[in-house]
């Protein structure tokens, strides 16, 4: 099992609910942080040390503060980390639940678990936490099908494009236009119509705005 972890968490109740699941399984050497910075800075000084955390637990959002920041997420942070420590084990542990925000930080990112928040997440965590020990991947049941291959979460160059117009303030009718206009297919308003709703069910989003803002988060735009 894991003998040093690291927790990279802003709330303080989250962070000692962590350590109680870490406690039962016997892993009684956990630091605790409340900035993505500090955890990059603990991590590399543990390994200047000699004295490396075998895992890192984060969660993906920290609260803006006065304090500068420049990791100022724990998406970045487990990007860091595991760009520049690709054998240190990272879990995201997290109320996010989008399906494409998983899949990038499994896929892309490769962090080894993601864990959702929530009435089973300290459960889920624990067992997490055991898997990702065995050089093994974990994803909450509720996200899980984010591993899924699936067309419905893939994104194309037609859904960038439609979702780069949408946060211009086109309306879906002046999409359509621009579609015909460049010799994009297809450009007729039922499929932009058709597409845009795919896009919202596949992110979750109930809006438009909340469409943009949610691909933003992603980079995708």
């Amino acid at each position: 099992m894991f003998s040093k972890v690291l927790i990279a968490d802003d709330l303080g109740s989250i962070n000692r609910g962590v350590e109680t699941i870490l406690a039962t399984l016997g892993i009684t050497n956990v630091d605790q942080v409340q900035y993505c910075d500090d955890a990059y800075l603990k991590v590399k000084s543990a390994i200047q040390k000699n004295a490396p955390y075998d895992l890192v637990i984060t969660d993906l959002s920290f609260k803006i503060d006065h304090r500068d920041q420049k990791l100022a997420s724990g998406e970045t942070l487990a990007r860091q980390l595991k760009s520049e420590y690709p054998d240190l084990k990272v879990i995201v542990y997290s109320v996010e639940d989008r399906l494409q925000r998983v899949r990038n930080l499994i896929q892309n990112i490769e962090v080894d678990a993601y864990v959702c928040k929530g009435r089973h997440g300290l459960m889920e965590l624990a067992a997490a936490i055991h898997l990702v020990h065995d050089n093994k991947i974990y994803v909450s049941p509720h996200v899980e099908e984010a591993l899924k291959p699936s067309s419905n979460l893939e994104i194309n160059d037609y859904d960038i494009v439609l979702l780069e117009q949408l946060s211009k303030g086109l309306s879906q009718d002046e999409i359509s236009e621009y579609l015909k206009t460049n010799d994009i297919k297809p450009a007729s308003l039922s499929s932009v119509e058709k597409h845009i709703n795919k896009l919202k069910i596949q992110f979750r989003a109930n809006n438009a705005i909340q469409l943009i803002a949610i691909s933003k988060d992603l980079g995708l735009i």
